[in-house]
Parts: structure tokens; C-alpha cells; sequence
């Protein structure tokens, strides 16, 4: 059984320590024959250094390590080209005087390795001096140059919360950029990765060839494994953890599915996370593995910012546009959500008007885990407290306890600062879905009827509980509960669910002041 190659980034080392490796070098020969300009987001941790490891021994000709994979037997192994292979996250970008050294440091030991030497070296003239490094290995190996460019933007990405840094490192990348499109007759083959497609720094602008093949279905599947490569690929694996946690193999197969895989870019095929895949493997154990590596912080505060947290209680909808580029200086949270892997495409809907992409969160991992933060950054309520709350909450509900569900969402209220409270009833029901939903219960929100819309339905394995929601600053919080019952009774929302035990829960909010009132079947309707 091949070892799993968890951490490794290098393609080299990955074939000659002889770990699973999944091969992708069919989307690397097609893009090499279709073009020579492209840009690739994925999700950090997902593959993407992998695969410009990939390229690089590819351009470099060791023909060695590609034995018995697709790409052996179509690719001139006699041609070599000389390659210049950038990763921004070995940088230091702290400020710009700091990318700018980086840089340089950069372009001076590639051209040391490669025996050149380069006669600009005055401060500022970066894009002089990587053009004459381009050239200058264009001359001396009678090839055309290979640039490769892994996490392109994370001088601006790493800075969105230091809007000088974040400038100053902009007007830096620009520049340098700008240098791909100035030398393209010197370029064989230019291939850049990073999480979001951001305006700015030239690359999709002034570099107005570049091919984005992010929502490209016909490169969908080139970073992470889809169904048939799991269970190809990681099948011993699947079987010990079948053993070790007491299951079927069948079942084992669903649990993953349902934990890691639902990653899609062309809303057709999904694949799994591989870093969480690889980890479970590892571990033997399902747990938020991605999702620990980088709590979403500055993303959780610009949806506070923005107090929209209504929005990820279900699918959303982005036209095509929400995904050319962003400003960094004026941030929409969905479609920068979908760029760094907390959000997916489920479904691509095209018309002349354009296209349309329904997004909604990949797994299990990342939607309990982000729903989870979400609660906490918005409220303050420690994350450490959701699992014992949940079976506190589940005994409520069950015993219709009234009171006690009263004091829960008071102390849950008594968490959010008064400038993040929105006087409105869809606030408060988003904020009720967002806390059951992340304390794990199974809830959907505005379920239509053919009487009207339920503002909520919580279900569990033999009761129902059907809720309305109220909220004013003028009426009394005993006569909205009183019309939210009866509202239920009137429209019969209970019909659809009398195979199990019914509840029915009236809530009533006025600023911090919230009274709860639950009736059960046998009290309530005959």
C-alpha cells in the first residue's frame, strides 16, 4: 500500500518516495497544446503548488518521474525550457519596501543558478530587472522562458485588513505583472495560481490574454479527487478505515462523500477536498481538518461589516460578472467566499442574459465549521459551548419547555452589540436558523405551503416542531405570540407533518426582549 502523500507539494519528491499520486497530467498536456497564458483559483491547500511542481519538471524534461502516467508518451522529452517558478507565499510582503526586497532577492538568485548575470540593480527597477532575466535565459538557452506563479495575490490577500500595505504591495505586483505581456514573444508558457482574481495588479488587465479556466469544465476536476479517483486510488485506505471505525465499506464510501467531497466548478462533477481526504486517511478519524488550517477571520468580520448573515441559511445566486474580478478596496463577501472555498457551485445556469451560478457550501466540514464561526463571530458565543447546548436544546424542544428555550435565546441575544442588531423580522429569523443550524439540528427556513410560507420547521427523529416567527417594537410580545399560533392553526402549516409528533412554537423578539410559547398536538388542534 502506497503511502498517502500528505504536505507534499513537490511533484519530484512525491514520485520518487513513491506516494499516491492521482494523475493530472492529462489537464497539463492540454493546456500546454491549447495555449500559453492561464490562470487557475482553487482553495488553499488544494493542490494548486502540485501542480505547478508538475509544470516545472515537465518543462525541465525529466522524463523519468512521468513514467506510467498519461502525459509519458505525448510530450518531446527532447525539448527543455528554462523555467522561472515564483511562490509569493515564500516572500516576505509585510510592506512594500519588503515585497520589493523579496523580489529582487528573488530575481538574483534565479539568475545565479542559472549563471546569468544582471546589470540593473538600483532600487524600484524590479520590472527592468526581471524583463532582462527573461531575456537573458531566452539567449542563453535558445529556448523560450516557462514562468510559473503560485499564490500570485498573497502580498494583497494577506493584507485586505491594511489598506496601505495592501496599496502599496498592489502597485508593486502591477508593475511586475505588466513585465508577462511586455516579454510575451520571449514566453512559452505562463501559468499563475492564487485564490482570488483581483483587479488592480494587471494581471487581467494590462495582461488581457490571460485564459481563466477556474469555472472551465473542461479542467473542473485538475485540482482535488473526484468519486472514481478515491475509490481507485485510496481503496486499501477506505477499507482500514471501514475496520477501524466499525463500518461497512459501502458506508465508509458515504460518510466521506458526505464530510469531504461536493467541491464543484462547473456545478456538474464534484471532488474531494484532498487535504481533509488525505488527513481522515491519516488520522482515521472525521473531523474539520481544512477548515482548522485557516479560520476565515477577515471574511467573518466583512460579513458582520456588511450584516448580511441571512444570506448562507441556503443557496445564492451570483451572475458571471461577481466573478471577473474584484476590487480589494470595496469587497463583496459572496463571490470572495466562493474564490476561497467556503462557498461552491451547485448548478451553472446560462441564457443570452448571461450566466447564472447557484452557490452554496461544498460539505459538511465546511458548512458546520463555518456556520459555527459565523454564530461565534457574531454573537460572541463560545464555540466550545454548541455541542452540550445542542442536547440541552434538544430536550426543550422535545419536552416543549417554553421557558427554557426563553432564557437560551436571551443569552444568545445578550451576545450581539446593539449596532449589529437590525430592527427587522427577517433579521431575527435568520439569527434563530443560524444558531440551530450550527448547533446541528436539522431546520430549513421559509418552507412554502399552499396556504402560505412557514418561517421554520426543525426536525428530528420523531417530532416536528413548527415555528413562526413575530417581531415589533409596538405590539405587546404576548400578542405576537398569541397571533404567530394562531397564524399556524389558521393556514394549518402542521398538515405536512402529522406522520410525526407536532409542535408548534411561537416566538416573539423586540430588541433584546424575546418570549417563547410552545403548544404540542394534543393541546393545540383537534
Amino acid at each position: 500500500m502506497k503511502s498517502l502523500p500528505i504536505g507534499i507539494q513537490s511533484f519530484s519528491k512525491l514520485i520518487k518516495e513513491n506516494k499516491i499520486y492521482v494523475d493530472k497530467t492529462k489537464y497539463v498536456y492540454e493546456l500546454v497544446k491549447n495555449g500559453n497564458v492561464f490562470f487557475l483559483s482553487r482553495p488553499r491547500r488544494f493542490g494548486k503548488s502540485l501542480l505547478i511542481s508538475t509544470f516545472e519538471e515537465l518543462f525541465n524534461g525529466n522524463k523519468n518521474l512521468f513514467e506510467g502516467l498519461y502525459i509519458y508518451d505525448k510530450w518531446n522529452w527532447e525539448e527543455k525550457y528554462p523555467v522561472i517558478r515564483l511562490d509569493f507565499a515564500e516572500l516576505k510582503y509585510s510592506s512594500g519596501q519588503e515585497l520589493n526586497a523579496s523580489i529582487e532577492k528573488f530575481l538574483d538568485t534565479a539568475a545565479n543558478n542559472a549563471g546569468i548575470s544582471l546589470e540593473r540593480n538600483a532600487d524600484g527597477l524590479i520590472p527592468m530587472k526581471f524583463a532582462e532575466l527573461i531575456k537573458k535565459l531566452h539567449k542563453a538557452y535558445g529556448s523560450q522562458v516557462v514562468i510559473l506563479i503560485d499564490e500570485y495575490d498573497k502580498p494583497v490577500t494577506d493584507n485586505l485588513s491594511n489598506k496601505e500595505v495592501m496599496a502599496a504591495n498592489k502597485r508593486i505586483l502591477h508593475d511586475f505583472y505588466q513585465v508577462i505581456k511586455a516579454t510575451d514573444e520571449h514566453l512559452k508558457f505562463v501559468f499563475l495560481t492564487g485564490v482570488s482574481k483581483f483587479s488592480g495588479l494587471s494581471v487581467f488587465s494590462a495582461l488581457n490574454s490571460i485564459n481563466d479556466i477556474t469555472v472551465d469544465e473542461r479542467y473542473s476536476t485538475i485540482c482535488g479527487y473526484t468519486q472514481e479517483e478515491l475509490e481507485e486510488h485510496f481503496k486499501d485506505y477506505i477499507t482500514a478505515l471501514s475496520q477501524k471505525l466499525n463500518l461497512t465499506y459501502k458506508e465508509s464510501v458515504a460518510a466521506i462523500k458526505d464530510w469531504y467531497n461536493g467541491y464543484s466548478w462547473d456545478g456538474k462533477i464534484s471532488v474531494y477536498n484532498p487535504f481533509s481526504t488525505l488527513m481522515l486517511f491519516d488520522k482515521k478519524r472525521f473531523a474539520n481538518y481544512w477548515f482548522r488550517t485557516g479560520t476565515p477571520t477577515f471574511l467573518l468580520d466583512l460579513i458582520r461589516q456588511h450584516n448580511r448573515p441571512q444570506n448562507f441559511l441556503g443557496e445564492l445566486t451570483a451572475s458571471d460578472s461577481s466573478f471577473e474580478s474584484y476590487n480589494p478596496d470595496n469587497l463583496n463577501e459572496i463571490p470572495l467566499l466562493f474564490q476561497t472555498g467556503y462557498l461552491t457551485v451547485k448548478s451553472i445556469k446560462s441564457s443570452i442574459e448571461g450566466v447564472e451560478y447557484t452557490l452554496n457550501f461544498p460539505d459538511r466540514e465546511v458548512k458546520d465549521s463555518f456556520l459555527q464561526c459565523l454564530l461565534s463571530n457574531y454573537t460572541a458565543y463560545p464555540q466550545e459551548s454548541m455541542p452540550e447546548l445542542f442536547k440541552e436544546l434538544s430536550v426543550k424542544f422535545q419536552n416543549a419547555d417554553s421557558k427554557g428555550l426563553e432564557d437560551n435565546l436571551t443569552a444568545l441575544l445578550a451576545h450581539i452589540p446593539y449596532q449589529l442588531i437590525t430592527e427587522s423580522e427577517k433579521y431575527y429569523h435568520s439569527i434563530f436558523l443560524i444558531w440551530l443550524k450550527t448547533l446541528g439540528f436539522d431546520i430549513q427556513g421559509e418552507i412554502s405551503t399552499n396556504r402560505g410560507r412557514i418561517d421554520a420547521v426543525l426536525k428530528q427523529n420523531d417530532y416536528a416542531v413548527i415555528t413562526e416567527i413575530k417581531y415589533s417594537t409596538e405590539k405587546a410580545l404576548e400578542e405576537m405570540l398569541e397571533s404567530a399560533l394562531k397564524q399556524i392553526d389558521d393556514k394549518k402549516y402542521y398538515e405536512a407533518y402529522l406522520e410525526k409528533k407536532v409542535i408548534l412554537l411561537a416566538i416573539a423578539f423586540n430588541g433584546k426582549d424575546v418570549k417563547c410559547k410552545f403548544k404540542t398536538s394534543d393541546t393545540f388542534f383537534v
